[in-house]
């Protein structure tokens, strides 16, 4: 699937406080923690949980956000997009996070989510 400018434009206006509850429900509900859920987010990150709660408080977009160098390890399909294939780089970081997200509500094993070379 292709990305739109559209989709790109409302992508980069997010903020991580409007998804963030929607991750912690989404895992929670598959028996994962949010504790887990906040190591994901700090490896990909580098974020703690007060920055994070901060980033929240100040309704943050994901353009604040500064990746792990092995963010492009994660590969595959998320929301119908392959993250290889996508160009625009805000887009791109919220991908990886929904990605990581999917795999820890899946069940996937800390050590695979936490990719290294």
């Amino acid at each position: 699937m292709k990305t739109t400018p559209e989709h790109n434009e409302r992508i980069t206006k997010m903020t991580f406080a409007s998804v963030y509850p929607h991750y912690i429900t989404k895992v929670e509900k598959k028996g994962r923690t949010k504790e887990e859920l906040h190591h994901v987010i700090e490896w990909l990150t580098g974020f703690n949980e007060g920055k994070l709660q901060a980033l929240i408080d100040e309704k943050a977009t994901f353009e604040t956000f500064n990746l792990n160098p092995n963010a492009n390890l994660i590969k595959g399909v998320i929301c119908g997009y392959r993250i290889e294939e996508l160009k625009n780089p805000i887009t791109k970081q919220v991908r990886y996070l929904d990605k990581l997200v999917d795999e820890l509500a899946k069940g996937r094993k800390m050590e695979k989510i936490l990719r290294t070379n």
